[in-house]
């Protein structure tokens, strides 16, 4: 089968990725090389990280753009955020490697009931069920709850009783949001198109909305380290989103109007 040949979105998902590639990776990965390894090293070896990716990889409700992939992301890039702010903060190393793992706790679960309204609530409520059999304290579980409860955009939130608690939910909200840059046009969207599947006028007509409230985020990113990289995820994913329209627009013209008959 040919690329023209191809269904629609396939088709648009493939220029999607050509895009992603010819633009560079954000400078958060090159500018905190230690603290991404760490992050990762963490997620790979820690028992308790590995008993919960194991139960989230069953539970986890896959097909709407916000699957395994996109929470082992956020996991590693909130482990990475949490490492780099500890270290402002002073942490000791056993207290931070613990505020490592509550941190990607909560990111493995923000969105384990992602296609059910008032996800984030109901995520949450999961999240401090299911790890009450976990060796966490209490007040772990409880930041675990509450930055998943918080990690919506342009939301209220709860605020935590610590600033450890405060940290925990400010670096999953902001792990989550770097994910509307280059992989919101690499995975995140054609996955919850390929769940919606809507006419490519319908996506069209909306496509100029999304692209506002992607703009918005850019002021919404909550640590100190996500306020000096996330407006570059997102002025790339911005970059990307415009070209990729123009595209669909040239292109895909004779797929969004077919010629008259």
């Amino acid at each position: 089968m040919s690329v023209n040949e191809l269904p629609i979105y396939e088709r648009l998902r493939e220029r999607a990725r050509q895009i992603v590639s010819s633009h560079p990776e954000p400078d958060f990965y090159s500018d905190h090389p230690l603290a991404n390894r760490e992050s990762r090293q963490f997620y790979s070896k820690d028992s308790v990280i590995i008993r919960l990716k194991s139960c989230v990889s069953v539970h986890l409700e896959n097909d709407f753009g916000h699957g395994m992939i996109h929470a082992e992301k956020v996991c590693l890039d909130a482990g990475s955020l949490m490492i780099i702010e500890a270290d402002k903060a002073d942490y000791s190393p056993d207290f931070t490697r613990r505020r490592i793992r509550v941190v990607q706790c909560a990111a493995l679960l923000h969105d384990i009931y992602r296609k059910r309204k008032n996800h984030a609530l109901h995520s949450a409520d999961f999240a401090r069920d299911l790890l009450q059999s976990y060796p966490l304290t209490a007040p772990e579980v409880n930041d675990i709850f509450l930055a998943i409860r918080n990690h919506e955009a342009f939301q209220d939130t709860t605020p935590p009783d610590t600033p450890e608690g405060q940290l925990v939910s400010d670096c999953l909200y902001d792990a989550d949001k770097f994910r509307w840059g280059p992989d919101n046009f690499y995975d995140t969207l054609w996955d919850m198109v390929s769940f919606l599947n809507p006419p490519l006028s319908v996506f069209i007509a909306r496509y100029p909305k999304g692209m506002e409230s992607l703009a918005r985020i850019k002021d919404t990113f909550r640590t100190e380290t996500g306020k000096k990289y996330g407006p570059q995820f997102i002025d790339i994913g911005l970059s990307i989103g415009r070209e990729l329209f123009h595209i669909i627009q040239t292109e895909f013209n004779d797929d969004i109007s077919p010629p008259v008959r």
